[in-house]
């Protein structure tokens, strides 16, 4: 008898918390075959070392094919009281490991793992590993696009109530010791930033403020600044929506702290909904470069492939300290039936300070197909440099076809459903 009243007590104490709480397990397996070799993701020069400032052109090289996956599993578990999320995972390239080698390839790591507290009905904590993105993701952006994606250590009060929002956040990384070396890839050793948002009706209009420090080994820090607005609206058949954003303080590069003043971002992006299956793309954006005032603005941890051309020639790990960007782009997306979606998009580049030299044209194309429980997205992007940019082997082929294509598996599989 006792032995029964045992397992029911279990039971009913399992059942008690099954009510209040649920638990769901996913997974993604995402593998991305890319034509890489001619020109995708090219750093161009820094702006110092010729009077022609960053003008060196792409030489052609050998293109090859080259297959990465994300491979992921993430948990959450939910209560009336607060929320766990976890995510593992392994992202490795075809041959990034030998045959029958005992060790792996070192890149899997816990990519999430924090905890969402309600404090009221309005006030909730979020606290541990987890992305950032806000708005467009233009300045903070989760950065899905690469397989590793981006991730921030930090401490976030939200609050939330009738159509306003107001997350205030803080990180301090100091890995093990009290002087942390953050002089590369934007690395901080603080990041605090506060985000409000405000709905009205079709219009949403959002202020960022975030500040960094930075430090590069020794006791010296660097502080930069950046704040700005986000609009976004619908108008019938027409969408709007605008970047302005300033940078201020300093960079650390090196040994030395680069000076910032008065950095900048505008951009402007407009859709016209020509029917249910077509819609018109249009948009510019100007990124400040480098001057007597510094070098420019940087979009810091934005999903920043996004923006300026898929092929991520601008902003994307490269282009810090170069002479800024104009990039006016046209395009249109089309949905095609049977699952099918096609986006086609032009771009003109050219340098935002010093002589305002062309940096090329990108024509950018992207097909999805959507099937029972799975996508398939592909894209080809070809890269037509300026003759501002004499390419150095003298090959003029080089310049003429620089492309980059890939096509891409995403699978979601939900192991695990516990939602009500």
């Amino acid at each position: 008898m006792k032995n029964k009243l045992l397992v029911l007590g279990v039971l009913f104490t399992s059942f008690s918390q099954l009510v209040y709480s649920q638990f769901t397990l996913e997974g993604e397996f995402r593998p991305r075959t890319e034509l890489f070799g001619n020109g995708f993701n090219y750093r161009y020069q820094p702006a110092t070392a010729t009077p022609a400032g960053n003008l060196s052109g792409r030489e052609g090289t050998t293109a090859y094919l080259g297959t990465s996956v994300r491979a992921a599993l993430k948990a959450k578990y939910a209560t009336e009281t607060y929320q766990v999320y976890m995510s593992v995972q392994e992202v490795f390239q075809f041959g990034d490991r030998r045959q029958i080698s005992a060790a792996g390839n070192g890149n899997f790591r816990v990519q999430e793992a924090w905890v969402d507290i309600r404090l009221s009905d309005k006030w909730r904590f979020k606290f541990g590993r987890q992305p950032l993105s806000y708005d467009d993701q233009r300045i903070l952006g989760g950065l899905a696009w690469a397989q590793q994606a981006r991730t921030h250590d930090v401490g976030i009060l939200k609050f939330k109530d009738s159509g306003f929002s107001l997350d205030a956040g803080y990180s301090l990384n100091t890995n093990g010791g009290n002087v942390f070396n953050t002089a590369a890839l934007f690395t901080y050793r603080e990041l605090a930033f506060i985000h409000a948002n405000k709905k009205f009706g079709n219009v949403s209009l959002s202020a960022l403020l975030l500040g960094n420090v930075f430090q590069d080994g020794t006791e010296n820090k660097a502080g930069l600044f950046t704040g700005g607005i986000h609009a976004k609206g619908s108008f019938g058949k027409f969408g709007l929506s605008a970047n302005a954003y300033l940078q201020d303080g300093d960079r650390v590069s090196g040994v030395n702290d680069i000076p910032v003043e008065g950095a900048y971002l505008l951009g402007l992006d407009a859709t016209y909904k020509v029917s249910d299956k077509v819609t018109i793309l249009a948009g510019g954006e100007i990124i400040s470069g480098a001057g007597d005032n510094g070098p420019g603005f940087f979009p810091l941890y934005g999903t920043n492939h996004k923006f300026n051309g898929l092929m991520d020639r601008f902003y994307v790990g490269n282009h810090a300290i170069g002479r800024g960007l104009v990039d006016l782009n046209l395009g249109a997306k089309f949905k095609l039936g049977k699952g099918y979606n096609l986006t086609l998009k032009g771009h003109n580049f050219t340098e935002e300070s010093g002589a305002g030299n062309s940096l090329g044209q990108e024509v950018d194309l992207v097909l999805a197909k959507g099937f029972k429980g799975f996508k398939l997205v592909a894209g080809y992007s070809q890269f037509f440099e300026s003759d501002d940019f004499p390419n150095p082997a003298g090959n003029p082929e080089a310049k003429s076809f620089q492309n980059w294509a890939w096509a891409m598996l995403v699978f979601k599989p939900k192991f695990l459903n516990g939602a009500k």
